[in-house]
């Protein structure tokens, strides 16, 4: 069996910062790298083709590029061949690739290896507690990840509900009471790392690292739980709701689910992420959620034309059929990798000494 070897190095380019004088070549870039003619290769978030994707999504190159985060650049004799852009979260520590573009028939393998190795060495210097990257399982992207020593820990289904089809009329106040659903408040939090818990295998807490911390953050910084699609948070209005236990369990606090909505403020789909418990029921929830969007949409019938995507894990069903019953399609498939910057040592003990 033989062992699988990095991509050779391309000669005659480097790997730089990019400027903001590169802006129209990396919108061209981006742009280029959906053209399913063209010789390319990149993350393949969500789908390729008109109705959505990478580009309309993020708003790459520059549009959501904040001051902390990375973008680094192929240059070949001044002609940019590809481009990685790192999302950062300052608050968890984590880094997150959001596009990693790549042109040429025999180059584009290698030349995003070695963008990835530029975010590794930087990584090394600034020293983030992880680092995310979802993609879709072509053009070798796994391959090129685990090479780079990233670990795959699942798989994510992307649905989609088109704005062709009517949202529910949004509920009164009485329906969400009657249905035990609410705002959260930051008094959540341990009830919602519980829920967490209990939706979520161990394996996947123990990689995620989600703290209670994470789960008192509010409005548009929060970014639990994590998904391929948490980047197009920061070009939406948050809201967060959860549905209380019947009975409210052994201390009253119990939640069966969590709801997610990101409303659009640019030219995307709506967001929606739900965390349910294994033995509650999604529908009141998830017709609830995509009321919400409509009530906060309605003065502007334009805003439904990208529709509502959500994203669903493969241990979380049977919330995948309960969105396809409000109208939901998958589109894509997308892997979750991730890879630790930090050595796990076990905590160390003292133990009585016997002379």
């Amino acid at each position: 069996m033989t062992q699988a070897r990095p991509p050779r190095a391309v000669a005659g380019g480097k790997v730089r910062v990019a400027r903001l004088t590169d802006l129209a070549a990396l919108g061209e870039l981006s742009r280029l790298c959906q053209d399913e003619k063209a010789v390319t290769r990149s993350l393949g978030l969500p789908v390729s083709g008109r109705p959505i994707g990478v580009f309309s999504l993020f708003r790459l190159p520059l549009g959501a590029f904040q001051p902390h985060d990375l973008m680094y650049v192929y240059d070949e004799a001044g002609r940019l061949s590809g481009l990685i852009r790192v999302e950062r979260d300052s608050i968890r520590d984590e880094w997150t690739i959001v596009e990693l573009d790549g042109i040429g028939s025999g180059q584009a393998g290698d030349i995003r290896f070695r963008l990835v190795n530029q975010v590794l060495r930087e990584a090394s210097k600034r020293g983030p507690w992880r680092l995310h990257v979802a993609c879709a399982d072509r053009d070798g992207n796994v391959e090129l990840f685990m090479q780079a020593g990233f670990a795959r820990y699942g798989d994510e289904r992307i649905l989609h509900r088109t704005g062709e089809e009517a949202l529910p009329a949004p509920w009164s106040d009485e329906q969400a009471r009657d249905c035990r659903i609410r705002p959260t408040v930051a008094l959540d939090a341990l009830p919602l790392s519980r829920l967490y818990a209990a939706a979520t295998p161990q394996p996947v807490q123990r990689l995620e690292g989600i703290r209670l911390a994470d789960w008192e953050r509010q409005g548009t910084n929060w970014r639990v739980p994590r998904s391929s699609l948490a980047p197009i948070l920061r070009f939406a209005d948050v809201e967060t709701f959860v549905q209380e236990s019947a009975g409210g369990g052994k201390d009253g606090t119990d939640l069966d689910g969590f709801v997610q909505i990101g409303v659009a403020k640019e030219d995307q789909p709506h967001y929606l992420k739900l965390l349910v418990r294994p033995d509650a029921d999604a529908a009141s929830l998830t017709s609830f959620a995509l009321g919400v969007i409509r009530a906060r949409t309605e003065k502007d019938a334009a805003s439904h034309e990208h529709g509502v995507i959500a994203p669903v894990r493969t241990y979380e069903a049977p919330i995948d059929r309960r969105l396809e019953e409000a109208g939901f399609g998958t589109i894509a498939t997308v892997t979750l990798l991730m890879k630790d910057t930090l050595v796990r040592v076990a905590e160390p003990g003292l133990v009585p000494a016997v002379r």
